[in-house]
């Protein structure tokens, strides 16, 4: 087994799980594992303390007159349930058919460790190299980042760079090298809808008084109409159309049929008008991501519950403001309400969404070496997910990032039996090493 994927290996057993506080000394221990390795390569590394979880900044010797690029990644992971599920322990990463199985190997682990090995390669052959790099490691991705900016903003000028590079996203297909430029952002909150002061008996006040549930289901029909657009007033007014040089070449990517063999649906919804590829990752959306009310148990128990709520995200794409996006969908469902029950809404953790050039001088270095990585033609794609920390670092920093995604579609992120391949392990540290190249041009 070769240093590289050991490194890999070892860094998958830290279970830095970063919304639990019972890990709180496996993230630390984590970060202080990726301290040393990164001065062991011979950068200069240093562990921040933020108010939570450590950030790990590590830095080449500094040669003035070339240009700098800044390496992000994050090292804390997601919850493991449910545990069950998993074929083998979740930190105990295994290797079956050419796949690291192991929570954080694809987010984010091996992505980030695919540049940092890169850099060590690329300093063990040529002791030097071609231009400033530095590492910004964080351990709260998962939980929003939310001491992320606020570190941003204090350490600004020691983390000044012309670019930013992250692997943090996917590739359409295996072997398919691809170059993401734009993000959607998200707006989250919770409707609650209170009726009753008591949960009532559902035969003596039935017909009399308002069911939260009932309720509930009307204010979230009313969010969109039949044709699956969002009926919440002003929700489009920032919302912009593709360019035609897109829609082209989205075309020729893997959509509708990849789509439905990967969710095992029987078929698609979404906005009338767009394509697969449009709806998921061009245009807004409303999700309810969780709903609940009354009795849940086993049989019937009948009852009007108190009340009832759902969980919402709306997904974002430029120029939408999450905050507007908030304000009016508190608006809409005040007025939709009916006066038998009473509405509250609770606004959740937000993010702009994201976009850059992808033929600017760094998005062409970028495509020159994804496509001397992988020996084809990149695919240019926008995603449907959200890195609210991305606009962070151009808002701050005032720099792009060039989103190169090495997760593949069935890598089962976030859920179990989270895998990576070897294969693409080894092509970021590839990818990685000719990226430091292009970028030094």
């Amino acid at each position: 087994m070769n240093s590289a994927l050991e490194d890999l290996l070892a860094v998958l057993r830290f279970p830095s799980i970063s919304t639990s506080s019972e890990n709180a000394a496996d993230v630390r221990n984590c970060a202080e594992w990726i301290a040393a390795k990164l001065t062991g390569m011979g950068l200069s590394a240093a562990i921040h303390q933020t108010v939570k979880h450590p950030v790990v900044v590590a830095k080449s010797k500094p040669q003035p007159g070339k240009p700098t690029v800044l390496i992000y990644g994050h090292y804390d992971v997601q919850p493991v349930d449910p545990l069950d599920q998993w074929q083998t322990p979740p930190f105990q990463p295994d290797i079956r058919d050419g796949r690291i199985f192991a929570r954080g190997a694809t987010d984010n682990k091996g992505q980030f460790m695919s540049h940092l090995c890169g850099v060590e390669q690329t300093l063990a052959e040529h002791g030097e190299l071609p231009l400033n790099v530095i590492f910004l490691i964080e351990g709260e991705e998962e939980i929003g980042s939310p001491n992320l900016a606020p570190f941003l903003r204090e350490h600004r000028s020691e983390l000044a760079c012309d670019i930013i590079a992250i692997s943090d996203t996917g590739m359409v297909a295996p072997g398919v090298p691809t170059f993401t430029y734009g993000l959607r952002g998200i707006a989250c909150l919770e409707v609650h809808v209170h009726g009753p002061t008591i949960d009532l008996h559902s035969g003596i006040f039935g017909g009399s008084v308002g069911n939260p549930n009932t309720m509930l289901a009307k204010l979230v029909a009313a969010v969109h109409d039949a044709h699956g657009r969002i009926q919440i007033p002003g929700f489009y007014n920032a919302v912009r159309d593709v360019h035609e040089w897109e829609k082209e070449a989205w075309t020729k990517l893997p959509g509708e049929a990849e789509t439905l063999r990967l969710t095992g649906v029987p078929a698609l919804w979404g906005e009338a008008g767009y394509s697969d590829l449009e709806c998921r990752w061009a245009r807004p959306t409303a999700e309810v991501n969780g709903i609940g009310g009354g009795y849940q148990g086993e049989g019937s128990k009948t009852v009007i519950p108190r009340s009832a709520f759902a969980k919402f995200s709306f997904r974002l794409v430029p120029d939408q403001d999450p905050d507007d996006i908030i304000k009016n969908v508190q608006t809409f469902f005040a007025k939709m309400a009916p006066d038998c029950v009473r509405v509250e809404i609770k606004p959740g953790h937000s993010g702009p969404p994201y976009s850059m050039d992808p033929h600017s001088v760094y998005g062409k270095a970028a495509q020159r070496a994804l496509r001397a990585t992988f020996d084809r033609e990149p695919a240019l794609i926008r995603e449907g997910g959200s890195i609210p920390i991305v606009q962070s670092f151009n808002d701050i920093l005032g720099s792009d990032t060039l989103l190169l995604g090495l997760a593949l579609p069935d890598c089962q992120m976030h859920a179990p039996n989270e895998n990576f391949t070897i294969s693409n392990y080894e092509a970021g540290i590839r990818l990685n090493r000719r990226l430091l190249q292009e970028l030094a041009m």
